[in-house]
C-alpha cells in the first residue's frame, strides 16, 4: 500500500488550478509594487485636496457677502488658476525629473541644488505673472466679461499677488519631498494650515471687517504659512541631512537646466487646463447660455475633483519611474508604470460608478434647477469616459515627467487638444447642434488621442537616465568596503 499514491487526481487538479490562479494574479498585478504605490498615493491625494481647498474656502466666504462678490471671486479664482497657480505647479515638474532621478542615482547633494534652482525660476516667473495680474480688469473687459464683475475680480486678484510666490516655493518643496517618498509628514503640513486658513478667513472677513478683500488676502497669508512650515521642517529634519546642505550659489549654474524641463512641464499642464476653460467659454455662445454654461462648468469641476485623486497616482508614477531610472533600472521603471496604469483604471472605475449612481445628489450641490439636473444625467456617460481617460493620461503624464519627456508631452497635448479635440468640439456642438454633449464628445476624442500619444511615447522611447542632468554618483557606495 505504501507504494500507491493516496492523492486523488481531483485534488491534484484543484491544487494545480489554485497555483495557476495565484501565478496569474502575480503577473497581472505586482502586489508589492501596487502596495508601495497605494501607500504613497493616498497621502498625496489628501495633500492635493487640502491645498486645493485654500482658495476654495476663500471663495465660499466671499460668496456669502453677496451675488456680485460671489461672481467676482469665482471669476478671479478661475483666472488665477489658469494664468498663475497652474503654471507655477507645472514649473515644479522639472524637479520630478531632476530630483527623482538624482535620488535614484544617489547623487543626494544635487537634490538641494536643484530645489534652489527651481525656486529661482519660480521667483522670476512670479514677478512676470504678478505684473500681468495687475492688468486683470483690462484683460477681462477685453474678453467681454461684465464690467462690474471684472472690477470685482481685479480687486480680488490684487490680494492674490503676494501668495503667488509662496505657492511656487511651496510646490517646489512638495516635489522635493515627493521624489524622496517623504509624504506622510505632508499630511500634517497640509491639514493643519487648512484649519488655520479657515480661521484666518473668518477673522479677516468678519472680525477685522476687511470683507471681500480679506477673503483673498487670507489665501496669500495661508500659502506663506504653509511654505514657511515646510521650509522649517526641511531645514530642521534629519530626513534631509544628505539631500539638503544649505543654500549655495552653485544653484545658479543649474537654472537653465531646470528651465528647460520646467517650461515644458508647465506647458503640459496649462495646455490641458486651457482646453477645459475653452469649453466653458464656448458654452456661453450657445442658445440658453445660462443653462449650458452651468452644465459645462459642473462637468469641468467634476473632472477637476476626480483628477485630484488621480494626481496621487500620477505623483507615484513619476517618483517610482524617476527613482528606478536614476538607479539604472529601466525594467523596474516600466514595471512601475504598468502597475500604476492598472491602479488608475481601478480608481477611475470607482469614480465612474459614483458619478453614475450619485449624479442627482452631486448636481444638487451645484444647482437646484431640475432642468440642469436632468441635463447633467445625460452627460454622465461622456463624463465617465473623460474621467477614465483623464485617469490614464494623468499616470502617463507622470511617467513623462519622471523620464524627462516633458517636451514630448507638451507637443502631444498641443496637438491632441487644439488640433483634434477643440475643432471636433466646435463641429459637434455647433455644426451638428449637439451643444453641451458635442463639446464633451469633442473633448473625449481629444483625450483618446492624448492618452494614445502618451502611451506610444512610453512604449517606443528608449528608457534611459538623463546623464547630462543627473551624473552618476562618483562617491564610493557604503557597500564597497
Amino acid at each position: 500500500m505504501s507504494g500507491i499514491s493516496t492523492r486523488s487526481p481531483l485534488l491534484e487538479t484543484e491544487v494545480r488550478d489554485v497555483t495557476t490562479r495565484r501565478r496569474w494574479v502575480r503577473e497581472l498585478v505586482d502586489v508589492g509594487e501596487a502596495k508601495r504605490q497605494i501607500v504613497f498615493s493616498l497621502p498625496m491625494m489628501l495633500i492635493n485636496v487640502s491645498y486645493y481647498c485654500f482658495p476654495l474656502v476663500s471663495v465660499m466666504f466671499a460668496g456669502h457677502l453677496g451675488q456680485l462678490e460671489l461672481a467676482g471671486a469665482t471669476l478671479a479664482n478661475s483666472w488665477a488658476t489658469v494664468t498663475g497657480f497652474a503654471f507655477m505647479t507645472g514649473l515644479s515638474g522639472g524637479l520630478e525629473t531632476l530630483c527623482g532621478q538624482g535620488y535614484g542615482a544617489k547623487t543626494y547633494r544635487m537634490l538641494g541644488i536643484h530645489l534652489q534652482s527651481s525656486c529661482i525660476v519660480s521667483f522670476l516667473f512670479s514677478i512676470i505673472i504678478s505684473v500681468f495680474w495687475i492688468f486683470t480688469e483690462s484683460v477681462l473687459k477685453f474678453l467681454r466679461q461684465d464690467p462690474l464683475i471684472s472690477r470685482q475680480a481685479a480687486l480680488y486678484m490684487k490680494y492674490q499677488v503676494p501668495g503667488l510666490l509662496a505657492y511656487g516655493f511651496l510646490q517646489n518643496i512638495l516635489r522635493f519631498f515627493q521624489t524622496q517618498s517623504v509624504v506622510k509628514p505632508l499630511i500634517f503640513f497640509s491639514l493643519v494650515p487648512l484649519l488655520i486658513h479657515i480661521g484666518i478667513v473668518y477673522v479677516l472677513v468678519h472680525m477685522a471687517a476687511l470683507g471681500f478683500e480679506g477673503a483673498s488676502l487670507a489665501s496669500s497669508i495661508s500659502f506663506w504659512i504653509s511654505f514657511l512650515l515646510l521650509g522649517i521642517y526641511l531645514i530642521c529634519s534629519d530626513k534631509f541631512k544628505d539631500t539638503w546642505n544649505g543654500f549655495s550659489l552653485e544653484s545658479f549654474n543649474y537654472v537653465l537646466v531646470n528651465l528647460k524641463l520646467s517650461i515644458s512641464s508647465a506647458a503640459m499642464i496649462c495646455l490641458e487646463y486651457w482646453a477645459f476653460e475653452i469649453l466653458v467659454f464656448l458654452a456661453g455662445l450657445m442658445p440658453n447660455p445660462e443653462i449650458t454654461t452651468s452644465l459645462v462648468a459642473m462637468c469641468v469641476n467634476t473632472e477637476a475633483i476626480a483628477y485630484m485623486f488621480t494626481y496621487g497616482l500620477s505623483a507615484a508614477a513619476s517618483t517610482r519611474v524617476s527613482n528606478e531610472l536614476g538607479a539604472g533600472n529601466s525594467e523596474g521603471a516600466k514595471k512601475a508604470m504598468f502597475v500604476t496604469i492598472k491602479l488608475s483604471v481601478l480608481l477611475a472605475l470607482c469614480v465612474v460608478l459614483a458619478v453614475f449612481f450619485g449624479h442627482n445628489a452631486w448636481s444638487g450641490l451645484f444647482s437646484n434647477n431640475p432642468k440642469i439636473a436632468k441635463e447633467f444625467a445625460t452627460m454622465a456617460p461622456f463624463l465617465a469616459a473623460s474621467i477614465t481617460l483623464d485617469s490614464i493620461q494623468g499616470v502617463l503624464s507622470g511617467v513623462a515627467r519622471g523620464c524627462g519627456w516633458q517636451h514630448l508631452g507638451m507637443f502631444a497635448n498641443l496637438g491632441t487638444f487644439y488640433f483634434i479635440g477643440t475643432p471636433l468640439a466646435v463641429l459637434f456642438s455647433f455644426g451638428l447642434k449637439l451643444y453641451a454633449k458635442g463639446l464633451w464628445m469633442g473633448l473625449v476624442c481629444g483625450m483618446v488621442c492624448q492618452s494614445a500619444s502618451l502611451l506610444l511615447i512610453a512604449l517606443c522611447r528608449k528608457w534611459t537616465k538623463l546623464e547630462s542632468y543627473v551624473p552618476r554618483n562618483k562617491e564610493p557606495s557604503s557597500d564597497s568596503a
